[in-house]
């Protein structure tokens, strides 16, 4: 068999899988120690486990002659690929390197749950074209800051209430600050809608291009607006006074509970267009 049907023996992929396992154990030890070098090894082995998957997602692209996206193993390997991408400028941008060690081990499951699954043979056109690329791309990215702003708010959820409870160990205070978390959800959240309004905006020409219409009225369709309008009310009322800190973070867990049903359900089940993505 083809080394596509074997993913897990490709170099390039164990490659990956042993610099994202290594950021996370420098992401650990500098929020156990609280010394720079290992939060700055975390973020070199970061990028080096970033360009190795961007290998392997070039490999499976020229493969099939489009973005990987027409199977478990491509969607799955791009969306971990984007949520690493994603937390890293976010990382550069605050600066702030102690949430890496909560976001590594979802890069590393996503990867590996790719892994175990077989790759299908390339889409046939129309399923392609620089259009749909973008389109899936940017969607996917979308989904993947969705994530990440899922797990800063389940941080900052906890961490409020062991203040609360004054239930306090010596690494909780290597957290980043509850408004640090709350500015980096929405950062992550700002990311989100705008990818997925310009991918949107991409979908959009595709299907006309294809179609000669618009909309389908696929379910895809429908619950991607709807998550593009909860989303948008997470930031409208974080702007108030009484929807920030704990509510707003609350918000942001219940909104990822529609993107997973978006990603999940209606992708597998409901959509006849969007089956991975």
């Amino acid at each position: 068999m083809s080394r596509l049907a074997f993913p897990m023996r490709n170099h390039l992929v164990l490659l990956t899988i042993v610099s994202y396992a290594g950021s996370l154990g420098g992401y650990v030890a500098f929020l156990a120690t609280a010394r720079r070098l290992f939060g700055r090894l975390g973020t070199l082995l970061l990028i080096s486990g970033l360009a190795c998957h961007y290998l392997a997602l070039l490999e499976r692209s020229r493969s099939a002659h489009t973005v990987p996206y027409d199977d478990l193993n491509g969607s799955l390997s791009l969306f971990a690929w984007l949520l690493a991408a994603t937390y890293l400028g976010l990382e550069l941008f605050h600066r702030d390197r102690s949430v890496g060690a909560f976001v590594l081990p979802f890069v590393i499951a996503v990867f590996s749950l790719a892994q175990s699954t077989q790759a299908a043979v390339p889409a046939p056109s129309p399923a392609q074209g620089p259009l749909l690329a973008l389109h899936i791309t940017l969607n996917v990215l979308g989904y993947a800051a969705f994530a990440l702003s899922f797990v800063l708010s389940a941080i900052y959820l906890v961490q409020n209430g062991l203040l609360r409870s004054r239930r306090l160990g010596s690494i909780v205070w290597r957290f980043p600050a509850l408004e640090s978390l709350e500015r980096m959800s929405r950062s992550s959240v700002i990311v989100g809608l705008a990818s997925l309004l310009v991918g949107i905006t991409f979908g959009l020409l595709w299907v006309n291009r294809i179609w000669g219409r618009y909309w389908n009225g696929d379910p895809k369709e429908i619950i991607t607006v709807v998550i593009l309008a909860v989303y948008a009310g997470y930031l409208w009322l974080g702007r108030t006074r009484s929807w920030r800190g704990a509510r707003a973070s609350a918000l942001c867990v219940f909104n990822f509970v529609l993107v997973l049903f978006s990603y999940c359900v209606v992708n597998l089940y409901l959509s006849n267009f969007h089956r991975f993505f």
